[in-house]
């Protein structure tokens, strides 16, 4: 039942906390939750879940550049929720974020 951490993608081991870490960067007002999903192509893909339509994979990926990050930081999708999953103590939930992302991704391809 943990959510793992860290992402392959394309053969790089990246850090969703690092992401985190630049996404609290660019949006000190939000809390923001960054999960990995399979892809076919990539080996895996991220998915950066925030309860702000403003925030954008372009914005963030101009941040990115910005200050010196690899594209791999990059989250393929940026979802907005209602609510950010969180656990009794506060901290983020990333198995239901996770459960969260799986659910809406499988929604969007299917419409």
């Amino acid at each position: 039942g943990r959510a793992k951490r860290f992402a392959k993608i394309a053969g790089e081991m990246v850090s969703l906390s690092a992401i985190e870490a630049l996404s609290a960067e660019l949006w000190p007002h939000l809390v923001t939750v960054v999960v990995s999903l399979p892809d076919p192509r990539k080996g895996e893909r991220l998915v950066l879940l925030t309860t702000d339509a403003a925030c954008t994979r372009d914005a963030f990926q101009q941040f990115a550049k910005r200050k010196g990050a690899t594209e791999l930081v990059v989250p393929a999708d940026v979802l907005v929720v209602d609510k950010i999953p969180l656990l009794g103590s506060g901290k983020p939930d990333y198995v239901a974020a996770l459960a969260t992302a799986k659910e809406r991704l499988a929604a969007k391809s299917a419409a």
